[in-house]
């Protein structure tokens, strides 16, 4: 498959696991594809390919990995030693999440203070390999994470944080809303929703979230902008049994949808097509799909909204924009094509 690498600036290869506090491949067949994916830095001499370790599925291993220097020590120098034998760019940490439980994983109170302990080890490490060597790691777009993790001393130790302003809705939420939009959403903005509503009778102050309230959020913290990559996602994320008033947005449903997919069937198949509606928020800066005989409702990134969220990126001086997942946009015209155009304006 041809990657528009001419358009990255890093890839990240996703994904190893903390498998006997080592950095290890669930699987060998990813060997040879990450290979293949490096040889391609000898046409592309400006593309950085690096590691990630972890994931959603695969974060397991790390609160018991980090809880001692000793395993510490030999988890990072598996890192080293597995950067050096695919002669890799960096790393990629993306425990979901320390001091939570994600998926179910095993977490500890200690884990905030075993993360920033973590992340400064494989910052010497990936020293002694070379100066260049970027360490970045995936974050929450929400601010319960970051009760758990001491984000001043671990910002010292790394390049980037990779925050994740994305799966910001869906599961198991009662009401429609956004799940990757850039712009802030006030309680005021959807007063008289069904999604308000709930989130008044939870006590759910938390929410709605946004690209725009993270990023205010960590740039508080004191998080230096230039340190900030914000994220797009090129899948939707969807709900069935949505009433029709106000095209779906911020209603009760009866539950998710799997017939989502991504960015490039939505495009192909969904987009004012089929039955689906295609409506764009202003506040949110998010385009949403609405199909009133089904009673489905879609949220996604599209050519717009990603455009929006590149220039957000260079008004704001902030690190960059990454995405997950690359196969999932569309071949021709999709949204790397959108946010590259933006980012060479």
């Amino acid at each position: 498959e041809i990657l528009p690498y001419d358009k990255l600036t890093h890839i990240i290869f996703s994904f190893t696991e903390v498998i006997e506090n080592e950095m290890k491949f669930p699987e060998d067949t990813l060997d040879l594809i990450l290979k293949q994916l490096v040889k391609q830095k000898r046409k592309h001499l400006d593309l950085r390919v690096m590691i990630a370790c972890g994931g959603w599925a695969g974060s397991g291993g790390f609160s018991e990995m980090a809880r001692t220097a000793e395993t510490r020590k030999k988890f990072v120098e598996s890192v080293v030693k597995f950067i050096r034998k695919y002669k890799l760019d960096g790393l990629d940490i993306d425990w979901e999440y320390p001091g939570l439980p994600g998926i179910g994983n095993p977490y500890i109170p200690e884990d905030k203070e075993n993360f920033t302990a973590l992340m400064c080890e494989l910052r010497e490490g990936l020293n002694s390999i070379c100066e260049h060597q970027v360490l970045t790691f995936a974050a929450a777009g929400w601010e319960e994470m970051f009760n758990h993790i001491e984000i001043e001393k671990v910002m010292n130790c790394v390049n980037y944080i990779n925050v994740m302003s994305y799966d910001l809705a869906g599961g198991s939420d009662p009401y429609t809303s956004h799940h990757t939009n850039l712009g802030l959403v006030r309680m005021e903005d959807i007063q008289g929703t069904p999604a308000a509503a709930r989130m008044i009778e939870d006590g759910d102050s938390t929410k709605p979230f946004s690209t725009e309230r993270i990023v205010s959020f960590l740039m508080d913290k004191g998080v230096k902008p230039s340190q900030i990559v914000i994220g797009s996602n090129f899948s939707g994320r969807a709900w069935q049994g949505v009433p029709p008033d106000n095209n779906g947005l911020y209603q009760l449903n009866r539950g998710r949808w799997r017939g989502r997919g991504s960015y490039a069937r939505i495009r192909d198949e969904m987009e004012d097509k089929n039955g689906y509606v295609r409506y764009w928020d202003p506040v949110a800066k998010a385009p949403y799909l609405y199909n009133a005989t089904d009673s489905v409702f879609i949220t996604y990134d599209d050519t717009m909204s990603v455009r929006l969220k590149t220039k957000y990126v260079k008004d704001l001086g902030l690190g960059g924009i990454m995405f997950w997942q690359l196969g999932d946009d569309a071949p021709q015209d999709g949204l790397v094509d959108a946010i590259y155009k933006e980012k060479m304006k």
